[in-house]
């Protein structure tokens, strides 16, 4: 021991009310509001700035960051309710003087916090946390860890999680900078216990939005629904404003993968590769034919193609909103890729398992995919400018 006070004595416990009010600037704060797209501010430095505050948090509903990590945590021996009241306080601080592009309160590398990046933070609560004293009777009602299924090759090193951090950014160091602060704050509660980086490209080469692609060149994501409308809201908030999130690390066999001609790739997804059209349509967004049959008379959609398989007409109207983050994983000369599935949805229970056990059990993809990680965490409500992330649970 050195005698060196820590960052967290040097600075203390800042409050997020105090952060808030320090916003000022040339940083113009966007709306977050219904989608939280972000969109060039006024003045010299047209910066881009997701505001943190809302009634939900705001990345959920925009598009998936260009940069992003995932960062799971393991709860010290002895946290409480409190300890996390006091860490989700020092986070909100975090969060809000990061996304304006501001240093958090004592950081270290200062220069590194820059502003118009679209840095965002999202927080989760893993099932631990429902069981420490004083939440016990606080598990949000349909949440539940995620069983493995039958095709799962769970690994440790990427499964479960007390707490959750995801961050995103169009700048990865950023990314990498704000992980460092935030990891830093939760030292004295909880340590790592896995870390997930992905990328994900969001808008075409004239700027305009596009719903991106995966490692497989498929359009990922069509048929979500769209934020800001009454089908997403149902599918994703619950009564307070939060929701619930699922991540799933899918190891992609590319190399088996690419042995497919490209009409044996579109028939077991149920969609074709150039523009995510479905093998009955034309356009991106045409609605499933799931009785069109070809001139051999079989089904243009598989049965076990994965379009019918997940849609919510086979699925008595259960719906969730599908994110993805692409990865790599090297080891030495060895290359791992595949895809960091984000499900967030009202209920987990009633709304993925099922979608997920039907998947298991006859998707088409299941031959070029296996999950290695899976996780379950509550994602609450956003924040005002008074008030702070968690505080409807541990305050």
């Amino acid at each position: 021991m050195t005698g060196r006070p820590s960052r967290r004595q040097l600075f203390g416990y800042a409050g997020a009310a105090a952060a808030g009010a320090a916003v000022t600037g040339g940083v113009v704060a966007l709306s977050n509001e219904p989608a939280a797209q972000p969109t060039a501010a006024a003045g010299p430095e047209a910066t881009r700035v997701i505001s943190p505050y809302g009634d939900h948090q705001p990345a959920i509903a925009a598009a998936s960051p260009k940069h992003a990590e995932l960062v799971a945590f393991t709860l010290l021996a002895g946290t409480d309710k409190a300890d996390l009241g006091r860490l989700l306080r020092t986070w909100t601080s975090d969060i809000v003087a990061l996304s304006a592009g501001r240093p958090a309160p004592g950081d270290t590398a200062p220069e590194l916090a820059v502003p118009g990046v679209t840095l965002t933070v999202t927080v989760g609560f893993g099932p631990k946390v429902f069981g420490l004293s004083g939440l016990t009777d606080r598990r949000p009602q349909g949440f539940s860890d995620v069983p493995a299924m039958s095709h799962d090759r769970l690994q440790p090193g990427w499964t479960g999680g007390d707490l959750l951090i995801l961050v995103g950014a169009d700048d990865a160091v950023s990314v990498v900078h704000a992980v460092r602060r935030l990891v830093a704050d939760a030292a004295p509660f909880a340590k790592p216990l896995w870390r997930q980086t992905g990328f994900w490209n969001s808008t075409a080469p004239d700027g305009k939005p596009v719903t991106g692609r995966n490692l497989f060149n498929q359009v990922d994501g069509t048929g979500n629904p769209a934020p800001g409308t009454p089908e997403f809201n149902s599918t994703v908030w619950t009564e307070d404003g939060g929701t619930t999130l699922v991540v799933r690390r899918i190891k992609l066999d590319l190399d088996t993968w690419d042995e497919l001609t490209r009409s044996e790739q579109e028939r077991s997804v149920g969609r074709k590769l150039s523009n995510g059209a479905p093998v009955t349509g034309t356009a991106e967004h045409d609605e499933l034919d799931l009785e069109k049959r070809d001139a051999d008379g079989r089904l243009m959609i598989a049965e076990n193609a994965h379009a019918r398989l997940s849609h919510h007409s086979e699925n008595d109207g259960r719906r969730i909103f599908r994110k993805g983050l692409n990865y790599v994983q090297d080891t030495g000369a060895t290359r791992e890729s595949g895809l960091i599935f984000l499900s967030y949805q009202a209920n987990l229970v009633s709304q993925f398992l099922p979608l997920l056990a039907r998947l298991d059990a006859a998707d088409a993809l299941n031959e070029w995919t296996t999950t290695i990680g899976s996780a379950a965490f509550v994602i609450p409500p956003g924040f005002s400018k008074d008030g702070w992330l968690g505080q409807g649970l541990l305050s």
